[in-house]
């Protein structure tokens, strides 16, 4: 459910990254963690997308009708995955002094 612009898994990825930047001055090795995350969870939002595409695609080509409530979802698995890319590209837009820092 998204509530607000966010969505529940948007939240836990913000809450993991706050802390590992908390921390990142006792565990030089967050840093990297938090690297990691960012492009892992980028690249699932990809592969979610691209999935819901395809299953979309299939039903069509299989059923030979469109439903409207399919549509509607796609449409908004599309968005939620936009939404997710757009706060990642913010968050990696915003780190790159801390990164920086680390040789």
């Amino acid at each position: 459910q998204v509530s607000g612009g966010d969505d529940e898994i948007q939240q836990l990825q913000k809450a993991l990254l706050d802390y590992l930047d908390e921390n990142t001055e006792i565990d030089a090795s967050l840093v990297f963690s938090r690297k990691f995350y960012v492009a892992q969870w980028f690249r699932d939002t990809t592969m979610e997308t691209e999935k819901a595409i395809k299953s979309q695609k299939d039903e069509d080509s299989s059923e030979g009708t469109h439903h409207a409530k399919d549509v509607e979802t796609t449409g908004q698995i599309m968005h939620r995955a936009e939404s997710r890319k757009t706060f990642l590209r913010s968050i990696i837009k915003t780190a790159p002094s801390q990164f920086s820092t680390l040789k």
